[in-house]
């Protein structure tokens, strides 16, 4: 195994904030998009069906590369 799948629900409230929660790491798209659609429909992500988001990661790699600033 050389990634993993990372999903993750996300989207901004009415007040500007953002609302982000880590489901989970899954070792394959297809296990990723199973959590998904295992999760589409529970109390508060159906009111977000559409905001998961599945990300592939490299192991052993920086995915940030860069510094960052506080505003």
């Amino acid at each position: 195994m050389n990634s993993v799948f990372l999903v993750q629900h996300s989207y901004e409230t009415e007040s500007g904030c953002d609302e982000i929660k880590l489901i989970g790491v899954y070792s394959n798209q297809l296990e990723a998009e199973k959590a998904v659609e295992r999760l589409r429909l529970q109390p508060g992500f159906m009111d977000y069906p559409n905001c998961f988001h599945i990300n592939q990661y490299e192991l052993n790699e920086d995915h940030w590369r860069e510094g960052f600033v506080r505003l």
